[in-house]
């Protein structure tokens, strides 16, 4: 089997069939969005685009991503569909980058409309792009991957979805995406930075209006670790629980 082919098919099947469904778009695109309207409605002044501007990318990339693999994968367990491709003459880890790739791609797209909605509303000329697309494509595949672990360590879609929510609620308030991490009780902040989201809400912050805490070469290293570091581990489950 060529291995080129191989990727691209399961990707091609993948954005097929899970793709721009009802769940993915209302996590991934609707919440973030009416996050950022209960935010206005509670704060009653004028709205400050660019200052909600870093937690709402953040937080489409994280649901869309996590909300994504993370039921899919399960799904597809379930379905046993997923075990025929375990038994496919194909290397896992390219199955696995196969299986995440599209994810990934999912998670930064989905980070273009609030990104495109601000540009009709502010000026974006000064924004260091070069960081906000790192920022993006390392915090959607750090997303990703939190999403594989998740799926590695449930058996049903619902477990999925329950375990999502214990990681992705508590980052909306450690992670910086709205509340700064400065603001936060001093004994949980040190929680904040073992979080990945964290340091790639930061950098979207210092890229788009200059309020980083951590250079640029702290948090895109730190970021890049906690991204191999989750891939590893998840492979090391799924050749442990699945393979084996």
């Amino acid at each position: 089997m060529n291995a080129r082919l191989a990727f691209w098919a399961i990707v091609r099947k993948d954005m097929k069939t899970y793709y721009l469904k009802p769940p993915n778009l209302s996590w991934g695109l609707i919440f973030p969005f009416a996050w950022m309207l209960m935010f206005y409605l509670r704060s009653q002044t004028s709205l400050d685009i660019r200052a909600l501007l870093p937690g709402v990318v953040a937080m489409s990339v994280l649901f869309g991503t996590t909300s994504m693999l993370a039921v899919t994968i399960t799904f597809e367990r379930r379905s046993r569909s997923f075990e025929r491709l375990l038994l496919a003459p194909l290397d896992l880890n390219l199955l696995m980058l196969a299986k995440t790739g599209g994810a990934i791609v999912f998670g930064a797209l989905n980070a273009l409309l609030p990104i495109l909605v601000a540009a009709f509303l502010v000026d974006l000329s000064t924004l260091n792009w070069p960081a906000v697309v790192g920022s993006i494509l390392l915090t959607a595949a750090v997303s990703t991957f939190l999403g594989l672990f998740i799926s590695v360590a449930v058996k049903e879609v619902f477990e999925a979805q329950t375990f999502s929510n214990f990681f992705r609620f508590p980052m909306l308030f450690l992670c910086g995406l709205f509340i700064p991490v400065s603001s936060l009780p001093v004994f949980l902040r040190p929680l904040s930075y073992l979080l990945p989201l964290t340091y790639g809400t930061d950098i979207l912050k210092a890229a788009i209006n200059r309020e980083g805490i951590l250079p640029l070469w702290v948090s895109f290293p730190v970021l890049l670790i906690f991204t191999v570091g989750l891939f590893l581990f998840s492979l090391h489950n799924i050749q442990r629980k699945w393979v084996l």
